[in-house]
Formats: C-alpha cells, structure tokens, sequence
C-alpha cells in the first residue's frame, strides 16, 4: 500500500465512472420513459434500496426542483403501510443495479394490485426481474465498477445518476418550464 499513488488511482476511478456514464445505450426507451412521466396522470414515485435508494431520493427531488411533483417510497417500508402513497394512476422509477432487489420487486408486485399505471426500471442486467415487472426497461448499459474488491457501486453508481438527471432535465425541457418556474420551487 505504501507504492500506491493516489493520484493515478483518483484518475483511474475518475475516468471508468466518465467512460461508464458515457457508454449508456441511449435507446428509444429513453424517450418512452420522459414521455410515460410527462403523460403521468398522477404522483411521479421513486424507488431503490441501498445506494441506489440515495440516487432514487435525489431523482424525485430532481423533479420536484423541475416541475414535476414526485416522491421516494422506500421499498423496505412500503409493505409495512407505505403502499398507502401508490395510487392508481401513479408512475414509479424503480433503480437497481442488478434489477433483483428482493424489496423493490416485491413493492412493484403490491404496487400492481394497487393500480399503479406504469413501472419504469433502470437497471444494467438483461436478464432481471425488473426488466420482467417494468412497463419500460431503461437500459444502464454493461457497468464495470472500478473498485479493486470489485464489490462497492461506484461507476453504476454514477450511470444511474446521470440517467436520473437526464430524464429529469429532458422532462423539464419538454413540459416547457422557465426560469420563473423553477424560482417559485427553487430559491
């Protein structure tokens, strides 16, 4: 460890998160999800465990800051009598990595009977429940994360933030907001 230099290894981490960002598949889903949240007829919601609940927090409030009212129902508590936020023409942005996160699965399987309208996942396996459960699958592309362990969610970390932002900022744009409107949420 005494060897290691830092700041090559800072630059390493910084451009796999860069290149990982800039690898995102930007397919039609892209626009089927701006366009599912801007015909959303009721609550914009987001969801994720983890760290990837911390991006899905940061993405409503994204929202809220743009013009779009949203909120964050935390998949862990929603089977304990947060359900209660779905209703039946909600939206939902469900974030996961791996796409089968036992919690965010099972609140979107309730959140059907509840009538929720539409389920867009973000996740980067091709294979995942989510992809199953999602009205539109937002495809994070394939993520190497740079940790040395090979365990901490960085680089996927970041790709879902990025796509957060750019369907939030896309929407905006779209629902036509100005600067008086982001003042009045926003000082």
């Amino acid at each position: 460890m005494a060897n290691l230099n830092i700041r090559e290894q800072i630059q390493r981490i910084l451009e796999a998160e860069a290149a990982a960002i800039l690898a995102v598949p930007v397919t039609e889903e892209f626009e089927q999800a701006v366009l599912a949240l801007r015909d959303c007829q009721g609550k914009v919601l987001a969801t994720g465990m983890g760290k990837a609940g911390h991006i899905a927090r940061k993405f409503a409030a994204t929202l809220c800051s743009t013009g779009t009212p949203a909120a964050y129902i935390h998949p862990g508590e929603a089977a304990h009598g947060d359900l209660g936020l779905i209703g039946p023409e909600d939206c939902i942005v469900a974030f996961s990595n791996s796409g089968m996160t036992r919690e965010v699965l099972e609140m979107l399987e309730l959140g059907r009977h509840l009538g929720l309208r539409t389920i867009i996942g973000i996740t980067s396996h091709p294979d995942s429940d989510l992809r199953r459960l999602a009205d539109i699958s937002v495809d994070m592309g394939i993520v190497e994360d740079p940790c040395p362990l090979g365990l901490t969610p960085t680089a996927s970390i970041a790709v879902m933030l990025a796509i957060g932002d750019a369907i939030a900022l896309v929407l905006m744009e779209l629902k036509g907001i100005t600067l008086r409107d982001f003042g009045l949420r926003h000082h």
